[in-house]
């Protein structure tokens, strides 16, 4: 089974990283990409274009992570869709503002490549586990 993933960073850095850890860790998947939360909006109004998970930057241009992070749970089809926090702010309030608009997870983005991708794994192992994702 293969799943699709959005991944809403404005960092194509960060981008490239999230895709060459799935690929390093042979999942079948799709990637859509988003540089903010209003440009992924606009993907998931498409119908055809539903993710299995959103992993989501909290810092980014127009719409932030969380003000995203509340339109989606304020739709009634998006809503059920989990939303991974990935950011480098390590900030109580922010962490604590994400859990309570709904947030699924919350990562704090390591500086090593070994250490994000190690993280990333069990993440997706995490859900396939739980029987929300299937690989």
């Amino acid at each position: 089974m293969s799943l699709t993933f959005l991944l809403i960073d404005d960092d194509e850095i960060e981008r490239l990283k999230f895709a060459r850890v799935l690929h390093k860790n042979d999942y079948p998947h799709k990637v859509i990409e988003a540089k903010n939360g209003e440009e992924a909006l606009d993907i998931l109004a498409q119908k055809d274009k539903q993710p299995d998970l959103i992993f989501l930057d909290l810092n980014m241009p127009k719409m932030n992570g969380l003000e995203f992070l509340s339109a989606l749970k304020s739709n009634q089809e998006l809503r059920y869709i989990p939303v991974i926090i990935l950011s480098t702010s390590n900030n109580h309030k922010d962490l604590k503002e994400a859990y309570k608009i709904g947030a699924a997870g919350y990562i704090v983005k390591p500086l090593k490549y070994e250490d994000y991708t190690h993280k990333i794994k069990c993440l997706i192992e995490y859900w396939s586990v739980n029987e929300l994702l299937k690989i």
